[in-house]
């Protein structure tokens, strides 16, 4: 497609959106704005820095540990999960826009799509850190919903969420709600941490470069009472950084009322350098390196060959149209796509007309509405921050205006995969 021609189709493009009322994310995007990676493979960014995931299990305090220790090293704990989530943001965020020169739009999971794979020891790591699992499921498709956990059993450390967008539009950029919630937890420790997802714009969009820029707040909330306030900007029209965000740790929710009660307080550029120092005041340069985007190479996921997965596992259901983008052929994108698309319709139809209903591979659906739930560290969390339990958007208090409707969370079955007889990573 010629310059002219595309960017015709990139003007018709935001006339559309402009003029669509409703969820953004079930619009069909143009073929040449499209990503030849499905939206269910973004779940392995989680994962890229293995040793960070796992670091806080070697941080516990010793048996006979004072009080003042206890504390000291719960207070080192978060600090690394704040370190490993911080880690995971530029390549959630920012890897389309590296790599491919503007933010494109994943390929839209099919109901049932799977990914999976695994990182393997660190280099370095002399079997400290083991093998660490990744698990993908696409358990909704209107809406959109992605579910994903991540276990390492040499270490005992699990992490499972979920995530699910809902998008508008602006004058100029694209607003983007994020559902969902991300649980990470520790065995050995017997510790476990609440991390919600922070709204999110697009912007570019009038110069055909679109790119994405985090906003508001997310949180993290440490089962031994710490508390994360994680808040981001971008760039303004005078001043400020891209991919900017300010973390302030607290000794717990309550605290964080006032910014002066921080003990610890990290700042600068998720994509690039940060810096860290005691209290509340804003470190800069000069202070200690906290961690640096840039230098940190993210360890990829190994995944088996595409001859050798199931017709469900991502790369294998989205090969022909990965590849017809890659060679930028529209046509064969749209015929591809198209495919896929009506097969998934007619599964459908079938399911509604025989009364069945698809049922998930990994995940099971749990209501945490129903009193006879046994309390979990998602419900023990979610007390301590006062986070609500509701399907709202990710971060959404107890009693403000989105505590509302129904308290459905989806959560890795992990009896489910131990019993998984075709599919193998």
């Amino acid at each position: 497609m010629s310059s002219v021609a595309q960017s015709s189709s990139w003007t018709s493009f935001l006339k559309s959106i402009a003029s669509f009322n409703g969820d953004l994310s079930s619009l069909t995007a143009p073929p040449f704005i499209l990503s030849p990676t499905s939206l269910s493979e973004y779940s392995q960014y989680w994962g890229e820095h293995p040793n960070l995931l796992i670091e806080p299990n070697f941080l516990a305090q010793s048996e006979k540990a004072t009080r003042d220790e206890t504390d000291a090293m719960a207070l080192k704990r978060i600090i690394a999960v704040t370190k490993w989530f911080i880690s995971t943001l530029r390549s959630q965020y920012c890897s389309r826009n590296e790599s491919m020169g503007s933010e494109k739009k994943p390929l839209n999971p099919f109901l049932g799509e799977v990914f999976l794979g695994k990182w393997e020891d660190p280099e370095g790591a002399e079997g400290k850190i083991g093998e660490t699992i990744l698990l993908s499921e696409q358990v909704s498709h209107h809406p959109p919903v992605t579910a994903y956990g991540i276990h390492n059993a040499k270490n005992g450390v699990t992490l499972q969420g979920y995530n699910g967008i809902r998008s508008s539009i602006s004058t100029t950029s694209i607003n983007v709600k994020q559902y969902g919630h991300a649980i990470l937890e520790y065995k050995n420790l017997e510790e476990s941490y609440l991390i919600t997802l922070p709204p999110l714009h697009i912007e570019g969009l009038i110069s055909a470069s679109p790119f994405v820029e985090l906003e508001g707040s997310s949180y993290i909330q440490a089962s031994n009472g710490y508390f994360a306030v994680i808040e981001y900007s971008g760039r303004g029209w005078v001043t400020g950084k891209k991919n900017t965000f300010k973390a302030r740790i607290f000794r717990d929710a309550m605290s964080s009322a006032r910014k002066e009660n921080a003990v610890i307080t990290v700042s600068g550029q998720w994509s690039g350098k940060s810096y860290i120092g005691n209290g509340s005041s804003t470190p800069s340069s000069k202070d200690e390196l906290f961690y640096d985007a840039q230098s940190s190479e993210p360890q990829h996921l190994v995944v088996k060959p595409i001859a050798e997965q199931h017709e469900l596992e991502s790369r294998k259901a989205w090969s022909k149209v990965a590849e017809a983008i890659k060679k930028a052929d529209y046509d064969l994108i749209s015929e591809e796509k198209s495919l896929i698309e009506n097969k998934q319709r007619e599964l459908r139809k079938t399911e509604a007309a025989s009364g069945d209903k698809w049922q998930t591979r990994w995940f099971d659906l749990v209501d945490y509405s129903d009193s006879s739930v046994e309390p979990d560290a998602f419900l023990n969390l979610t007390n301590i921050s006062n986070l609500s339990i509701r399907n709202a958007p990710s971060g959404s208090l107890k009693n403000s205006k989105y505590d509302e409707g129904e308290a459905k969370h989806w959560r890795i079955n992990i009896e489910k995969w131990k019993a998984e007889k075709e599919i193998k990573i």
